[in-house]
């Protein structure tokens, strides 16, 4: 392959490689939009039910939402980083004096789970089947009476057959509410995605502002993150490969096995904590604050914070 055609395929490389969170929620968002057309393509189907109407529509508006919910706190490792073997040490939680500190990092893995339900619904109610199903049945009068304001007695009756071709009402009576339900439907998608934005850009812009290094040493400590990461999942499935073949020899030649260096339990622990960046240290993970250690075992979740906020970064 020519030298200019590999630098080109690198350098595309190279930025996929630094903008794979924006294409991770690029991805999302198509899965999101995707999932929601099959969602009222295929198996949505309003019963047009006076009685039914707003539990079906509602469920398929916030059901998804709360799987998806569920889903983003199940994949966060930080959440199990944070909770395995809290229940036998509680101070892992909560060590003294950082119970701030956990409340901050809680609030940061529900914000982080929270951003494919919100994409959910955005599109849901863009879309405005759902919507139009869950408002069609509510009974409140002071609902009705919006729609059905200087309009027959047969509207009231009515109002719950409008998502569906059953409806009494002439054709452009239904047109006018279907257009009023996906009005509304649409500017509270609208909000969510405004109120989502703003959000974020002051949550971004706040922490950014209260950050403890600067621009390029961030940059460098995300990448170093994210490289510790790679290398420790690639030793991780080495070692385990190693120790099984190991103690397989072992059990299968009946011979003594060969001696196996392996860290300890108290290794495990210490480098399975949270992070928290402090000036006096040059350290970017928990990792290498115990490799470096003079003395690994005055290491004490105890008297260090565990719980990194800095730009919602996960330190390993």
């Amino acid at each position: 392959m020519p030298p200019n055609v590999m630098d080109g395929f690198q350098t595309v490389l190279r930025f996929f490689m630094n903008q794979k969170s924006t294409i991770g929620y690029s991805f999302m968002a198509l899965l999101t939009i995707g999932g929601e057309r099959v969602f009222s393509m295929v198996s949505f189907q309003c019963p047009c039910n006076h009685d039914q109407n707003f539990a079906y529509g509602i469920s398929f508006l916030l059901g998804p939402a709360a799987v998806l919910f569920v889903l983003g706190l199940f994949t966060n490792t930080r959440l199990w980083r944070l909770y395995t073997g809290c229940c036998l040490g509680p101070t892992k939680l909560c060590p003294r004096g950082n119970c701030l500190n956990c409340l901050r990092a809680l609030l940061d893995i529900v914000s982080g789970a929270c951003v494919p339900p919100i994409m959910w619904l955005s599109v849901a109610l863009l879309n405005a089947t759902f919507y139009e199903c869950a408002v069609s049945g509510l009974d409140d009068n002071l609902v009705v009476d919006l729609f059905c304001v200087n309009k027959t007695v047969k509207c009231r009756e009515e109002l719950a057959h409008v998502p569906c071709d059953r409806s009494k009402l002439s054709p452009d009576e239904r047109m006018e509410l279907l257009l009023m339900f996906r009005a509304q439907s649409q500017i509270l998608g609208w909000c969510i995605i405004i109120i989502a934005a703003v959000v974020g850009l002051c949550g971004t812009c706040y922490t950014n502002c209260r950050s403890k290094v600067s621009y390029l040493q961030l940059t460098f400590w995300k990448r170093y993150v994210e490289k510790e990461k790679e290398r420790f999942d690639a030793y991780a499935v080495d070692y385990s490969t190693k120790l099984a073949e190991r103690n397989l020899q072992s059990f299968f030649e009946n011979k003594d096995p060969t001696p196996f260096p392996f860290p300890n339990h108290r290794a495990w622990e210490q480098i399975s904590e949270l992070y928290t960046f402090t000036r006096s240290e040059q350290c970017y993970s928990t990792l290498q604050k115990y490799v470096e250690g003079k003395d690994h075992d005055d290491y004490s979740c105890e008297k260090r914070p565990v719980m990194d906020m800095e730009h919602g970064m996960e330190m390993s």
